[in-house]
């Protein structure tokens, strides 16, 4: 939906899109930069997509990509091999584990993604955010 180069997502532009979601994503959004999480959000305009997509950094390290939708956001994560077992013993949706066990790798990562249109999704975010900056 952020397909116009010069028009950086504002507030104002991701309300209009995201809707009733917008509410979700700002409380995601004050949950990941605070200081427990400690994220940091970068938007970028990526020429190879023809969208602006945000780069969720915990230092210099990847945790997550956020997309904006009509009406919802997505996170996605990006998993190797070795830390599909640590994410089959979190305590979060039966669906993520579900969709993570169909996925088809990309390279070797494989992803989670989640898409986010309600407050009570965000705590399974969260804990896939801590286990993403805990993973070596």
């Amino acid at each position: 939906m952020l397909t116009v180069p010069g028009m950086p997502p504002s507030p104002q532009l991701l309300a209009g899109i995201l809707g009733g979601s917008y509410p979700v994503y700002e409380e995601m959004i004050g949950s990941v930069t605070g200081p427990d999480c400690g994220l940091e959000p970068q938007w970028r305009f990526y020429n190879d997509g023809k969208a602006w997509l945000c780069k969720m950094v915990f230092k210099k390290k990847t945790i997550f990509w956020l997309s904006v939708w009509d009406g919802f956001f997505k996170a996605g994560f990006y998993f190797v091999e070795r830390h599909l077992q640590g994410i089959n013993e979190l305590d979060i949706d039966p669906g993520i584990k579900d969709a993570l066990a169909e996925a088809k790798p990309s390279g070797t990562l494989f992803p989670v993604i989640l898409e986010m249109r309600r407050k009570d999704q965000i705590a399974d975010l969260l804990k896939l955010t801590d286990f993403k900056k805990r993973a070596k």
